[in-house]
């Protein structure tokens, strides 16, 4: 009787720290995301949108590499012709695309558009994966569809329609990469942190292919621009594209995506904190919008990242 006691004693603990640890991904990744609007839009000044990306995920995935010898992981991972895609929608096209934008139009607001990802993938998954989206789920698209578009509508000085149409673009990217990439989750054995590694370099692979195609501006390395890769390279992409993929692993991907609705929200802070962009009375109104979608959605992810992996009703 001690014996299963003690054994009972300690699943409980697994499942405590389970727990904490999915929290924490769920705080954390729209925090990393969401300050990244704000290094990202600066560290254009120094290197071109292409060259930029492709520095990131290249670097990236030389540390994510490193890790899995350290850890004695197996370095390849099948299929790799569908993690080629994963990673040329989720991460070369997306970043290439909202990194365009933000050239084109302030941060936060290029931060806003291209999380109109949630959208998608609400679309997205229920033929793809068969994720028949609740009605606490279709009430959370009213309300942040609503607010994306007060945001839009009462950002500060008019928005170029080529940036709103690029950061739009690059959401429905990540929504296709979301999607194939929680399909292959699902029918694959495949080690998240090989899986992770591998699509993220064939991301920085065809960014760098890209960046030789069309070069941007000449380069100038200064104390900021380093700072920038670090933080790209470590927590932005490293740290925080393996936290969301091992999310996408334990709750649906819808759920998911509207999680991490939070980062939108903190890009306009950050932009309006560090950059002056001041949010208008409108732009407020939609936040509190994307708040309300947060506060439906939020407790159906954290049962499903405390609970098991997510399934459809």
């Amino acid at each position: 009787m001690r014996a299963l006691s003690g054994r009972g004693r300690a699943g409980a603990g697994a499942r405590a720290s389970g727990r904490a640890v999915w929290w924490t991904a769920l705080a954390v990744v729209p925090v990393v995301w969401g300050y990244n609007w704000v290094v990202m839009k600066r560290a254009l000044a120094y290197m071109g949108p292409f060259e930029f990306a492709a520095w990131r995920f290249l670097l990236g995935s030389a540390l994510l590499f490193a890790a899995l010898g350290a850890t004695g992981r197996p370095l390849l991972v099948r299929p790799l012709l569908p993690i080629a895609w994963v990673g040329v929608l989720q991460t070369a096209a997306n970043t290439a695309l909202s990194l365009f934008a933000l050239g084109r139009g302030p941060a936060g607001r290029a931060a806003v558009l291209c999380y109109s990802m949630p959208f998608w993938v609400v679309l997205l998954a229920w033929p793809f994966l068969g994720e028949r989206p609740r009605p606490v789920q279709w009430l959370a698209v009213g309300a942040a569809g609503l607010g994306l578009a007060l945001v839009l509508a009462g950002s500060a000085g008019p928005t170029p329609a080529t940036a709103a149409v690029l950061a739009m673009l690059s959401g429905l990217c990540w929504a296709a990469g979301t999607i194939l990439s929680k399909r292959l989750l699902a029918r694959e054995r495949l080690d998240l942190l090989a899986f992770t590694t591998w699509q993220m370099l064939f991301g920085g692979i065809a960014l760098a292919a890209a960046a030789l195609a069309a070069p941007g501006r000449p380069t100038a390395w200064t104390p900021y621009l380093l700072f920038a890769l670090f933080y790209e390279a470590v927590p932005a992409t490293a740290v925080a594209w393996l936290l969301w993929l091992a999310l996408l692993g334990r709750i649906e991907a819808s759920v998911a995506s509207f999680a991490v609705l939070a980062t939108p929200v903190l890009g306009l802070l950050f932009g309006a904190a560090v950059m002056g962009e001041r949010p208008s009375g409108l732009e407020v109104g939609g936040l509190a919008l994307l708040v309300a979608a947060l506060a439906l959605t939020g407790p159906v992810a954290a049962r499903q990242a405390g609970g098991g992996p997510g399934r459809p009703p």
